[in-house]
Order: C-alpha cells, then sequence, then structure tokens
C-alpha cells in the first residue's frame, strides 16, 4: 500500500483526535436519489505527528451500480434499546421553478466560426492524426486501475476563480473515462453551486447527514441510495440544501472522506477556499491537489505565496499539486507563458483552461458545448493529477 494512504490517516486521526465514530443508522424507506441530468462527453497544517498507521480498508470494485433504497433500521429485539433514526430530510430543488425560466439558452463555448475552421483544418492535414493518438493516451492513463480510491482536493485562494468549475469537469470526465464509480464531494456547503454545475435537479442528504449515517458494514448499494446519481455512474454527495451560512464541520468530513474511500476509484472534493480549515486539511490529506486561480496578476501572487509555503510541507505535497490559470475574458492582461514559469518554479505544476463561453455562462456544464481547447484541456489535466496522485510518496 503507498505510504502515502498511512500518511492521510495519521494527518486527519491526529488533527482530530481520532477518527469518528459511527452515531446513526440508517435513514427511512422514503429517500429515494434523485437523478442528475446532463450528459458528459470525451472531452495550516505543517507536518502532523507520527502515530501508529490505521489500516485502510481496500478499494472493493462494485458488481452492480444500481442504487438502492435507504433502508428503514431494523426493529431492535424485545427488551433492547434501539439507536435513534435519524430523520429524513426533505428533497429541496437546486434552483426554484420560477427562476428556472430565467436562464437563457445555453452557448456553444466557441463561436461557429472556429468550429468551421478547426473541421476544414483536420479534412486537410495531418493534425487529425495526431489528435486520435494523443486522445488515446490520455484514455489509457484515465482508465488505470488502482488499489485504493484516489482522492483529488480542489481549493482556490478567492472565490470566482473557477475552483467548482473545475472540480465538475474534473468529476465527469473520470466518470466518463473510468469503469469504476466516481464520487464528487461538496465542502464548500455555504451556498455552493457544484450541484447546479453538475445539473441535479434536487438535493436531500449532505455531507453533515451522510456521516452520521455510514457504516462500515455498509455495501455500495447503501451507500449511494444517499447520493444524487449523476450520469456515466458518477455520484454527487452536496454540502448542503442551499441554506445560507451552512457550514462543515472537520470531524464529519474526515468520517465521510475516510468510510467511503474505497467505494470510488476516483473522489473529487470541491473544498472552500483557503484558509478554511477543512479545506487546509483536505489539501494536506488528498493523494493530489489543485489550486484554481484566475489569470490575472493578482491571482498568480497570491497563488505563489500559498505555493511558497506549501514548499515547507513534504516534499510530496508541493510535487503533487497543480495550479489551473483560468481565463475568465476572451484576451486575458497576462504573460501566461512567464506567469507560468513563475509557479514553476516552486515544484508545482501548471495548467491553463482557456476562455470558453459556455462555461462563462454559469449554469448547469453540458460537455458536449465545450469549446475543442476546453475538452482538450480538461482531459489532460485530469490525466496529469490522477498520475500525481498514483505516485509512491
Amino acid at each position: 500500500m503507498p505510504n502515502g494512504d498511512n500518511w492521510q490517516s495519521d494527518v486527519l486521526r491526529d488533527l482530530n483526535g481520532g477518527a469518528a465514530s459511527a452515531r446513526g443508522a440508517q435513514p427511512g424507506a422514503d429517500a429515494q436519489p434523485p437523478r442528475g441530468a446532463g450528459a458528459p462527453a470525451p472531452g495550516t497544517p505543517g507536518p502532523a505527528p507520527q502515530s501508529p498507521a490505521q489500516p485502510q480498508q481496500a478499494y472493493v470494485p462494485p458488481q452492480n451500480l444500481q442504487p438502492r433504497r435507504p433502508q428503514t433500521q431494523a426493529r431492535p429485539a424485545s427488551g433492547a434499546a434501539g439507536p435513534a433514526r435519524p430523520r429524513t430530510p426533505e428533497s429541496r430543488p437546486v434552483v426554484e421553478k420560477d427562476l428556472v425560466a430565467a436562464g437563457l439558452k445555453p452557448r456553444h463555448g466557441e463561436p461557429l466560426t472556429a468550429r468551421a475552421l478547426r473541421a476544414v483544418r483536420r479534412t486537410v492535414s495531418s493534425s487529425a492524426a495526431r489528435e486520435v493518438a494523443r486522445t488515446t493516451a490520455t484514455a489509457e492513463v484515465l482508465q488505470q486501475a488502482v488499489t485504493t480510491g484516489r482522492q483529488i482536493a480542489v481549493t482556490s485562494i478567492r472565490g470566482g476563480a473557477g475552483k467548482t468549475t473545475i472540480a465538475a469537469l474534473l468529476g465527469t470526465t473520470y466518470a466518463h473515462y473510468r469503469h469504476d464509480p466516481t464520487l464528487i464531494i461538496e465542502a464548500d456547503p455555504a451556498l455552493g453551486s457544484l450541484p447546479l454545475r453538475l445539473g441535479a435537479q434536487s438535493l436531500r442528504w449532505t455531507t453533515g447527514d451522510v456521516a452520521g449515517i455510514v457504516e462500515p458494514q455498509m455495501s455500495l448499494l447503501d451507500v449511494t441510495g444517499y447520493l444524487v446519481q449523476l450520469p456515466d455512474n458518477a455520484w454527487l454527495l452536496p454540502g448542503s440544501q442551499g441554506q445560507i451560512g451552512a457550514m462543515l464541520d472537520l470531524r464529519s468530513y474526515e468520517k465521510v472522506m475516510v468510510s467511503l474511500r474505497r467505494y470510488f476509484g476516483v473522489t473529487v472534493v470541491d473544498c472552500e477556499t483557503l484558509p478554511a480549515e477543512v479545506a487546509r486539511v483536505a489539501l494536506s490529506a488528498a493523494q493530489a491537489r489543485i489550486l484554481v486561480t484566475p489569470a490575472t496578476l493578482e491571482g498568480v501572487a497570491s497563488t505563489y505565496a500559498v505555493l511558497e509555503w506549501l514548499r515547507g510541507l513534504p516534499r510530496h505535497v508541493i510535487a503533487g499539486t497543480i495550479v489551473v490559470l483560468t481565463e475568465t475574458v476572451p484576451h486575458a492582461g497576462l504573460d501566461l507563458d512567464a506567469a507560468g514559469a513563475k509557479l514553476t518554479a516552486t515544484g508545482a505544476g501548471v495548467h491553463v483552461l482557456p476562455y470558453d463561453r459556455h462555461l462563462a455562462a454559469g449554469g448547469t456544464i453540458r460537455t458536449e458545448l465545450l469549446a475543442h481547447a476546453t475538452r482538450q484541456s480538461v482531459t489532460t489535466l485530469a490525466a496529469d493529477i490522477f498520475q500525481l496522485s498514483q505516485k509512491r510518496r
């Protein structure tokens, strides 16, 4: 087993004074998970004190991926006091019905003329063969088998950088290419937009709810009954039902991440912005991490300061980090090559997510509408960060 897996467990346990104990029981039988919409297409903690290694549960590839309806708790034997059954939350829509009509028809990520010109170039040149070869190589990386579930944390220095967009794009990419289930967790519960970006219609169970329910003996079918099902064998665990000021405590995050890891080949975590406590722990405990920043001078300067802090942690932390510069306007006022060179000097990797009209408009991401350059950038990023998560520490 990779050393990083034990290190991750030690960090979470030491920060919280031990793993959280099971506190709840299964909910009522009326909790049927809603199905999301939108089909994807290809396209500050220091070093923790040492403590005895805690055995990890091996990743268990699923045999049946259909969700099971959460079961009611078995009636205790006569005279025995059973645990109280947790409250079953009411299902709430991600977007109120009277607001749905306010959304305009989604735009394609690039203009029609650009798409037509690219099609002509592919017809009259040999670039199509090179592109197919590159896509095949990337797919092979994304489909690598894992011995334990890989956890990838996505965070940023400030809001509006595109953190949630990157998390949603990564999650749908892994779900499209991989055969094992993918989990996307929202660890940014205060009015987070991850469910909307992923096309979920309604929400019920949240990260805090599941932390009080999940038990070691539960099967994948039991667990997925509390999740929002998305296309291509992906599952979403929202951080809240959209309440203002919703919080996620560290103990709940720890239990959910440790308990669910064995069910999913890849877990993508949409974290709070730094320096929130859960975000710091998520960055330290994940096998790989992404820092998202706008392609601006302010964004690069702030991210460089964070990378300098990460260099003070064990070497594999900075080596397993990729910075994503997001172009939020068509022509960024930044020399991307010079900015990338400055950031890579710290030991981190750098990727650029180009401007995309579809992403800039907000709302549910429809991957078939993404610009060609965006799809290439996202799949390359997904492969590179997955490779980093696989490296032995």
